[in-house]
């Protein structure tokens, strides 16, 4: 009887020290559970701010590329309007350049229809060529003042740039072979560009 009570203590002892270890390899279990859920939700929460990091920079890159697009608008608008205006700025100059012209020629009109009463109510000749000569003068500075100048010829070497040759005849000397001996049509400069080529006679 002894014996078995002493075998059944055992028992209990052996039962009791199961359970103990049973609960420590439980216990063991869920400390080593716990790191690795932790780790788990620590590993999703960095993809979620990954996720999120990657989306602010998109919003971020869409935010550049609109203000981007609105800068590109604006200057487009900006450029057009300016060539429009400078369009209408040209056209309004030409045409008031030309208005001053024309209001410039008009005195040269008047002086002509002068002369032209005084050709029939005068017998001076003289006086009539006076005036002839002043109008003709008169408009020669006036196309003088606006930047015209006539082409030198006679006695010039004959250049291809400013002179258009018509005809060669034999040189009257040595001297004038190769150069404009007469000049049939007058050629003209505007502010230094040839407008007009003067037709010329060269000597051979």
């Amino acid at each position: 009887m002894t014996k078995d009570t002493s075998k059944s203590k055992k028992e209990k002892l052996k039962e009791k020290d199961l359970e103990t270890t049973a609960e420590k390899v439980v216990e063991d279990t869920k400390t080593q559970e716990e790191p690795q859920t932790e780790e788990k939700k620590d590993k999703k929460k960095n993809k979620k701010s990954a996720k999120e990091k990657k989306a602010d920079e998109m919003e971020e890159l869409g935010n550049k590329l609109q203000d981007i697009s609105d800068k590109y608008i604006r200057l487009s608008a900006e450029f057009d309007n300016y060539r429009k205006r400078t369009l209408k700025e040209k056209m309004e100059l030409t045409k008031s350049a030309g208005e001053k012209i024309l209001i410039n020629v008009l005195p040269v009109i008047d002086n002509f229809e002068r002369a032209l009463v005084s050709i029939d109510d005068t017998k001076d000749v003289e006086a009539i060529k006076e005036g002839i000569h002043l109008i003709y003068n008169n408009f020669k500075d006036f196309v003088t003042q606006n930047g015209v100048k006539e082409i030198e010829t006679v006695n010039k070497e004959f250049d291809t740039d400013i002179h258009e040759a018509i005809t060669k005849i034999p040189a009257p000397s040595e001297d004038l072979k190769g150069k404009v001996v007469d000049c049939v049509e007058k050629g003209y400069y505007l502010n230094d560009k040839v407008i007009r080529f003067s037709k010329v006679v060269v000597g051979e």
